[in-house]
This record gives structure tokens, sequence and C-alpha cells, in this order.
């Protein structure tokens, strides 16, 4: 724990009940001595057998060293849930003794008949008591009657809707959009308020004349601008793809690729790196580490992050666009860009994260595109699943994507691959790896870093503008 300052040390009042829930302590820095005291006591001579020997004492103090981490308890003890089955009259009966494993047991302890005993993992999100400042009743005009509740207003958002205004479209759908929504025009014409801006709108005017079909992040890694004033351009210039094989994808408004079939080389291909032990490397063992992972999840014996200042219009409109504020140490044409391997896969490098979101004009590699235009001048049906494509085109590209990896990570570690055989190349299927089990990403083993902001998963970005 004190290596890690990121993390609060655990007292367990039921050392040996792994059902105990711990108090944490909070990490400060302080600027202290430890002192070793010794006391020292001595017998006095006893000259009047009436009077009482008063010993002699002496203390002897000796600085150890300078102590500069402390750990305070100061937070609540949380929720305690014993192993405990109440009877039918009420009696309570533990069930240690059933549910713990103390030692090597017959077949008999596995096949009894117990109570469901489910422990909840977490109880309290927070340990120290908080305000919640409720809001007093609204007092409304008179005459004013409450509406009727509906399942559609019985629960309602979780949050304020983002005012982005973007046109969302599922592959079902008719008719795709033309232009925009009067509020993401004004909402646009808000924030654009200097040169800069204009000129970011010009320059992703003419991305969208060259390719139809884009994806954020290749739009990120082509021009300099703010992400937040991104989400704000994108809606007005292009409509967002939700299903069908150009989901995640941002499409210039009046451009329907389910009617161009030319448009099957801006599909987007869902790929993510594969591993697993048959392959001699595990999940720890790649070179690639993974954005997040649900065993990070901590909470609550993790300090809490800074929260992320919150950008409005009036920051937008005072240096938070491409120009951005003094002083950086990037110049104002590239400061937000990303690389290009954050869209681009080539042979020979290994994609920034283990899940990408690849548009297929965007594998550069001539196997791959052979792949891709096998059928070329004979498409006759959009499909939801393969687009324009032959069926069981994106498991075809998966494999070979994923065979020239392993390629990749074989001569990076040639000690990870010395039990495998070369027979087993062609005909490895490598099971599917969603970044479960990793290092924390802190632990770089490469060289390579994706740049930063970077955000590769499509539910990250629907949530952005709804």
């Amino acid at each position: 724990i004190y290596a890690d300052p990121g993390k609060r040390l655990e007292l367990y009042f039921r050392p040996k009940d792994p059902y105990c829930h711990p108090v944490c302590a909070n990490r400060f820095p302080t600027s202290t001595m430890l002192l070793r005291v010794r006391r020292r006591s001595k017998k006095k001579q006893q000259l009047d057998p009436e009077e009482p020997i008063q010993p002699e004492v002496q203390f002897e103090m000796e600085i150890l060293g300078i102590v500069t981490t402390v750990y305070k308890f100061q937070g609540m003890s949380d929720f305690q849930y014993l192993a405990m089955h109440s009877g039918p009259d009420g009696k309570q009966t533990s069930m240690y003794d059933k549910v713990l494993m103390l030692k090597p047991e017959k077949e008999e302890f596995f096949n009894r008949d117990l109570p469901l005993y489910i422990p909840p993992p977490i109880f309290s999100r927070l340990d120290t008591p908080v305000d919640y400042f409720y809001r007093p009743d609204i007092q409304h005009r008179e005459g004013y009657n409450n509406p009727q509740v509906s399942g559609e207003n019985l629960i309602g958002l979780s949050r304020a809707r983002r005012p982005h205004n973007a046109i969302f479209v599922n592959f079902d759908d008719e008719e795709v959009p033309t232009k925009p929504l009067d509020a993401a025009v004004q909402n646009w014409k808000k924030v654009c308020t200097n040169p800069v801006d204009k000129k970011v709108e010009e320059e992703l005017r003419k991305l969208f004349e060259v390719r139809p079909v884009w994806s954020r992040n290749a739009v990120k890694a082509n021009i300099s601008v703010h992400p937040d004033k991104l989400k704000v351009l994108l809606p007005y210039l292009a409509y967002y793809m939700l299903t069908g094989p150009w989901r995640s994808l941002w499409v210039r408004f009046g451009y329907d690729p389910r009617k161009h079939p030319e448009a099957k080389i801006y599909q987007v291909l869902d790929f993510r790196i594969r591993c697993g032990m048959k392959y001699g490397y595990a999940a720890t063992d790649m070179p690639v580490k993974a954005k997040r992972s649900t065993y990070n999840y901590s909470l609550p014996i993790t300090v809490k992050k800074q929260g992320s200042h919150t950008v409005s219009v009036h920051d937008l409109k005072q240096g938070l666009g491409s120009a951005g504020t003094s002083g950086a140490k990037k110049p104002p044409s590239s400061r937000y860009k990303l690389k290009e391997s954050i869209y681009i896969f080539r042979e020979g490098a290994l994609p920034p994260y283990r899940q990408m979101f690849y548009q297929l004009c965007d594998l550069n590699v001539e196997s791959l595109q052979k792949i891709i235009h096998r059928n070329d001048g004979t498409e006759s049906e959009c499909t939801e699943r393969d687009g324009w494509c032959l069926a069981k085109t994106s498991d075809d590209l998966r494999d070979s994507m994923s065979l020239m990896i392993k390629q990749i990570i074989r001569s990076t570690r040639p000690a990870l691959f010395s039990n495998t055989t070369s027979s087993e190349d062609g005909k490895e299927q490598l099971a599917y790896e969603s970044g479960e089990d990793e290092d924390d990403e802190e632990e770089e083993e490469e060289d390579f870093k994706a740049s930063d902001g970077s955000e590769n998963e499509m539910e990250t970005e629907i949530l952005d503008y709804v």
C-alpha cells in the first residue's frame, strides 16, 4: 500500500473472516520524528523496613529517523454481512463451516444442499458523511397540476442532456438527413467566434468532400481541433450511424452509403487483439496494454481522482479552440492532432489499443485489400452485418490481422513461442480478449505510446451526444 500513493490502507477487525469489510485510512504527508524510548528502573536498597521502596526510574530516548507519511482512519466503518442463515423459527445458524473450505475436502462437501448465500461486494461507495443539499419544494402558481406519471417519464435521465444536437440514424431507417438540426447550427455559430474556428470548419468540409464517411479518431488525426469544439462541429456537418456496417461513424449529410456500393471501403471493422495460453502468450505478456480493466475497479479503497474541468461555451470562446492557450509546447497546427496509428492499420506495426475500430479503407495492407475487393462490380445487396462485402469478410480480415500481430509479437518476444510449432500458424483460431486481467497501463514495456485523449469505443462517443 505504501508503494502506491493511490491506495488506502485497510484495517480488518476480523482478519480471519473473508467477508469482513475493512475500514480505510487516508494517506497524509508529515514531518515528524520516530523515537525509541527506554524506561529503566533500578531498585534501591531498603534501609527502613517500614518505608516503601521507591525504584529509581530513568528514561533514555533515541531518534531513529524522520516519518514522512502517516495514515489516518477518518472514515466510518462499513456495514458487515455475516455468513448466517435464518431458520423458520428465527434462529440464526452460522454457515462459515459450510461455505469456507479450510482444508482439502471430499466430494460430499461440494454436493451438500445449502441455503443461498451471496454477499454483496460493495455496501457503501463513500465512507465519509456527505451533505446532500436537498432542494426545497417548488412553489407552483395557482391552478398547476402535476403531470400524469407514465412509462415515459417514470424514470428520468441520470444527467442533463448535452446540447450537441447530433442526428442518429439506424441501418433500418428509410431516409438519411440532408441538413443539420437548427439547434446544431445555432450551437456552432455561438462557439465559432474566431478565424481559426472558421478555418477548422472549412478543413472538415474538405475532408467530407474527399471522403463522405469518417470516424471521429480519423478526423482528430487530420485536423487539430479541441475535442469539445469537435463535439459541436461534427453534428453541424454530418450525422451519426448507430447500427449496421457504418456504425460509430460520421456520414456527410445527404449521403446514404446503403445506396452506393463503392461505400463498402468506408465500413467499420471491430478488431480486437486476440490472445490465449494455447498460443504461448497470455494477456499479461502482450506488448499492447488495455485502456481500462474491470479488475482495476476497487472503490472505496482507492483515492478518488480529481474531476475534470467542465468546459463551458465561454471557455470555448476564450481559447480552447485550435489556437489553445499560450505557453503550450506543441504548435497550434498540431496541438490536438492524434497519431495516424489511431485509425490506420499497417503491416509490421502494433495497434495502440487492444480494441480498435478501423474503416476498411484504412487497412493499409495489400492482402487485406484483396479480401475487401473480392466482389468488386458484383455487389447485389447491402446487409446489416456485412454491408456491400461478401459474407464473413470481417471474419477473414480479423484472422489475417491476428496472424500479422502474432508474427510481430513472435519477433519481439521469441521466448514466448519456444514451445509452439510453425504448423499451427494457419490453423489457430485465437480466442477474443477484451482487456481483462492486464497489468496497469503505467507499466508500459514498449516505446510506443498512444496519443492522449483518444477514445476508441463507440459507446463512449454516443454518450457524448445523448
